[in-house]
C-alpha cells in the first residue's frame, strides 16, 4: 500500500468523528423551543401519564356499564352405572327396568352471563367523576411541564446570549488595552511615559485576558446548557439568531389585574381544582358503603346435557334465568366511617393546597411584576451610562494620545467602558428574561 495513501485513509478516519463533533446549528428563539418540545423526555413522560389518566377515566367509566362474559368449558367424566328403576311383578307391567338418568360421560357447557349495576350508593358515578377530574388535572399538569420547559429553554437561550455578548465586550476591552500597551511602548521610547506607566498597562491587559479566558468558558457552559435543554448533542455549537429587544419595552397591565388572569389562567391552579372536585367525588364514593347495592344479572346456557332438563339428554340444549341481586354492609365494624374521613381528610388537604398555590401565585406575579418595572427602567439608565461611558473614552483617549491626560485616566475610562456595556448587556437580558416569566407566571406565552 502506498505510505501517503495510508495516512491519507488515517485521517479520514480519525477526522470523521471530529466533523460530527464539532457541528454547528443556527437557531433562534421560536426554532429553540421547538427543537426542545419535540426532544424533551421529560414532557413525553408527562404526556404518558396524561394518556395513563385518560385510560384509566375510560376503564373506571366502562364499570357503569353492562358486561357480557362468554365462557365454556368441556368436562370428561367417570362412567358409573346409570339410575335405572325395576317395576315390580305385582304391577302386571312385566319385570322390565325404565333408565331414569343415563351416564353421560361427555359433558359440554357454554354460558352468556349480563350483568348491569342498577344502584351501589352513588358509588360507579363519584368514581368515574373522580377519574374524569384526574384526567383533566393531568392534562393541565402536563400543560405547566410545556411551560416550564418553554421557559426553561428561554432562559438557556438568552443566558448564552449574555455570554457571548459579554464575551465581546470583553474582546473589545482587550483589544482596547493592547492599543494603549502599544502607544504607551511608544511613548515611553520617546521618553514620554515611564516604566511604570507601561506596567500598569500590562497589568490591566493581563486582567482583562483573565477575563477573556472567563468568558471563552462561559459561553462554552451556556451553549452546553442550552443543548441540553432542548435534547441536542451537546457538541453541538449554536449560533443565536434572535436578538434582545432594544424597542420600548411592552406595556402589561395592572398588578390586580395580572393576579386575577393568573388565577384564572395557570395549569397548576386548574390542575388542582380538578383534584379538589375528585377528591370530593372520593367522599361520595367512600359514603356509598351506607347503601344497598343492586345489580341486574341474566345467563344464558347452552349446555349438553343440560342439568335442567330433566331427565338428562345427551344432547345441547339452551336454558337462561335472570335475577336481581340486592346486598347491604349491615356491620363491618366502621370500614365505611373509617374510609369517609380518610376522603374527607384528603379532599381538606386537597383545599389547603389549592389555597396555597393561590397565595404562591399572587405572591409570585408581585415579584415578577416589580421586577420587570425594575428592569425596564435600568435599560435607559444602562444606555445613558454606554453613551456617557464611550464618549469619556473618546475625549480620555485623544487627550491621552495629545499628553493631555494620564495613564491612569485612560486606563479608568476603559474600566468603565468595559462595566458600561456588560451593564447594559445584562439589563436587557434581564428585561427579556423579566418578561418572559411574567408571561409565564399569568399562565401565558410570551409573544416574540
Amino acid at each position: 500500500m502506498n505510505v501517503s495513501k495510508f495516512f491519507a485513509s488515517i485521517l479520514i478516519v480519525f477526522a470523521l468523528p471530529i466533523t460530527g463533533y464539532s457541528q454547528q446549528l443556527q437557531l433562534t428563539v421560536e426554532r429553540a423551543i421547538e427543537l426542545g418540545l419535540t426532544n424533551s423526555k421529560t414532557l413525553h413522560s408527562s404526556l404518558m401519564r396524561v394518556n395513563y389518566a385518560d385510560a384509566k377515566a375510560g376503564e373506571v367509566n366502562a364499570s357503569r356499564l353492562p358486561s357480557l362474559k362468554l365462557g365454556g368449558s368441556y368436562t370428561r367424566l367417570s362412567d358409573v352405572p346409570p339410575f335405572e328403576l325395576s317395576l315390580p311383578p305385582q304391577l302386571g307391567l312385566g319385570t322390565g327396568k325404565f333408565t331414569l338418568s343415563p351416564t353421560i360421560v361427555n359433558n359440554y357447557n357454554i354460558k352468556v352471563s349480563v350483568q348491569q349495576p342498577l344502584f351501589t350508593g352513588f358509588r360507579l358515578n363519584a368514581v368515574s367523576d373522580a377519574a374524569d377530574f384526574n384526567a383533566q388535572a393531568t392534562a393541565q399538569e402536563y400543560s405547566k411541564d410545556k411551560a416550564d420547559l418553554v421557559y426553561n429553554i428561554r432562559v438557556a437561550y438568552w443566558s448564552l446570549f449574555k455570554a457571548i455578548e459579554f464575551k465581546k465586550v470583553i474582546d473589545e476591552n482587550v483589544s482596547q488595552v493592547q492599543a494603549h500597551l502599544k502607544d504607551v511602548q511608544s511613548m515611553m521610547d520617546q521618553g514620554m511615559a515611564t516604566t511604570n506607566d507601561l506596567l500598569k498597562v500590562q497589568v490591566q491587559l493581563s486582567d482583562a485576558q483573565l477575563h477573556q479566558i472567563d468568558a471563552n468558558n462561559a459561553v462554552q457552559l451556556a451553549n452546553i446548557g442550552l443543548n441540553n435543554v432542548v435534547g441536542i448533542s451537546l457538541a453541538t455549537k449554536i449560533e443565536l439568531e434572535s436578538e434582545v429587544h432594544h424597542h420600548v419595552p411592552a406595556e402589561f397591565a395592572e398588578l390586580d389585574a395580572l393576579v386575577h388572569t393568573a388565577l384564572e389562567s395557570r395549569p397548576e391552579l386548574k390542575a388542582m381544582d380538578y383534584r379538589v372536585k375528585a377528591s370530593e367525588a372520593g367522599v361520595t364514593a367512600a359514603k356509598s358503603g351506607w347503601f344497598p347495592q343492586i345489580y341486574l344479572a341474566g345467563n344464558y346456557y347452552y349446555n349438553r346435557p343440560n342439568q335442567r332438563i330433566v331427565p338428562n339428554v345427551d344432547r345441547f340444549d339452551d336454558t337462561w334465568d335472570v335475577s336481581v341481586g340486592v346486598s347491604l354492609d349491615i356491620w363491618n365494624w366502621g370500614t365505611t366511617l373509617h374510609q369517609t374521613d380518610q376522603a374527607q381528610a384528603q379532599l381538606a388537604e386537597a383545599k389547603d393546597v389549592l389555597g396555597q398555590l393561590q397565595d404562591g401565585i399572587t405572591l409570585e406575579i408581585t415579584q415578577t411584576y416589580l421586577n420587570l418595572n425594575q428592569a425596564k427602567e435600568r435599560i435607559a439608565v444602562a444606555e445613558q451610562g454606554v453613551k456617557a461611558a464611550e464618549e469619556n473614552h473618546r475625549t480620555t483617549n485623544q487627550r491621552f494620545k495629545e499628553g493631555l491626560a494620564l495613564n491612569t485616566d485612560l486606563l479608568d475610562a476603559e474600566v468603565s467602558l468595559l462595566q458600561a456595556r456588560t451593564n447594559y448587556t445584562q439589563v436587557l437580558v434581564d428585561y427579556e428574561l423579566a418578561e418572559a416569566r411574567l408571561q409565564k407566571a399569568i399562565g401565558g406565552e410570551k409573544a416574540e
